[in-house]
């Protein structure tokens, strides 16, 4: 996402695939933000022609989508976490200000679901419609964070956005680790300062060395999830800003978190924790899989941990006779439109996030130069 992350992002790595390659065609059939990424990271192109192709990414296909149901004071569906927020959260702050009790929620479709535990399947139905969720897949998607419409952007939230918790402004964050950290990932990747965010997370750490979102309401031990979208927050503001050694350790302890799981094994039995996380979505959104999880370590480079070899296992023997993945268990709430549908068809984001995972992996064996992450 990042100019770092543009160079070697999965290294080691295997030699590239070739652009006749059957699967890569198929790839490269799909949108421009699977493109570009297919480009960089498969084939080994040129930065020019990665670069060539992403620019495509704000004027085609999915990206110019989303940025078209943009409203002008830089929204989406009037909310930051739930549509049609805004003018709650505005008044909750006044209020809040003036030592007076908040508003009550708009409607109770809109609250917050109590979230599933690690072992549960229950969805909680939410909207990802507004603009929290929408600027996550912008940049997922991959417009350049440097282009006038995603810094006109930035500036927008920065001023007009405002969370459903307290009325708080976008990037100061809110209580939810989930959330900040995924408002680490946007600020990083527009470049607003989100170091307060980083810190409020920091404190937040549990002592197993994870996070979880339900730490402040009640006794909880680190979660999956919560753990996972941390430490890629963490790992991406690292990149952005070259980090800090309070950062790296807080970072590789929620990493040790996983690994002394297997990323999917419960501590205390050994036995699986859920088994949907062997089922692949996109968008993951906060949810947890086994192929979220082992791309976080392929992007974080460096030589596989033998404590990911049964996970990445469980991603090779997802892939199909045809070379391709599936989408699978696609998460229940609204959308403005899918990118990929229906589950149990072939899934271009989710062989291109297998391949990376394999690429790096397989190179271990090629490789005996890669120094571990720092």
């Amino acid at each position: 996402m990042e100019s770092t992350e543009n160079r070697g992002l999965y290294e080691p790595r295997t030699p590239p695939m070739a652009e006749d390659d059957p699967i890569v065609q198929w790839l490269l059939q799909g949108d421009p933000a699977i493109r570009w990424q297919v480009l960089r990271d498969l084939v080994n192109a040129s930065e020019t022609e990665v670069a060539t192709e992403r620019a495509r990414v704000e004027h085609e296909g999915w990206g110019a989508q989303l940025l078209a149901l943009r409203a002008a004071d830089g929204l989406w569906a009037d909310g930051a976490c739930f549509p049609g927020t805004a003018a709650f959260a505005a008044a909750t702050a006044r209020a809040l200000a003036a030592g007076e009790p908040p508003p009550p929620f708009p409607s109770p479709e809109a609250e917050p679901a109590e979230a599933p535990n690690e072992e549960s399947s229950a969805e909680p139905g939410q909207p990802w419609t507004a603009t929290y969720p929408v600027l996550l897949d912008l940049c997922h998607l991959g417009i350049p964070p440097d282009s006038p419409v995603m810094q006109e952007t930035a500036h927008l939230v920065a001023r007009n956005c405002r969370w459903e918790y307290d009325g708080l402004p976008f990037f100061a964050g809110e209580v939810d680790c989930c959330i900040n950290a995924g408002t680490i990932l946007i600020g990083a990747y527009v470049g607003v300062d989100v170091d307060p965010v980083v810190q409020r997370l920091l404190a937040d750490q549990m002592p197993d060395g994870g996070w979880n979102c339900w730490a402040e309401t009640r006794p909880a031990p680190g979660s999956f999830a919560s753990t996972l979208d941390v430490i890629d927050a963490l790992l991406r503001w690292e990149r952005h800003t070259g980090g800090s050694e309070e950062v790296r350790r807080a970072r590789r302890d929620g990493e040790e978190y996983l690994l002394r799981r297997n990323l999917f094994r419960s501590l205390r039995t050994g036995e699986v924790v859920n088994p949907q996380w062997s089922l692949f979505s996109y968008p993951p959104r906060w949810h947890y899989d086994l192929l979220k999880a082992t791309e976080y370590f392929a992007r974080r480079g460096g030589t596989p941990d033998p404590r990911l070899a049964e996970a990445i296992e469980r991603v090779r023997a997802k892939r199909r006779p045809d070379g391709r993945w599936l989408l699978e268990n696609s998460h229940s709430g609204a959308v403005h439109f899918r990118f990929e549908e229906p589950d149990g068809t072939p899934s271009r984001w989710n062989t291109l996030r297998a391949l990376r995972v394999l690429r790096w992996d397989d190179a271990s064996a090629h490789s005996g130069s890669a120094s571990q992450a720092s």
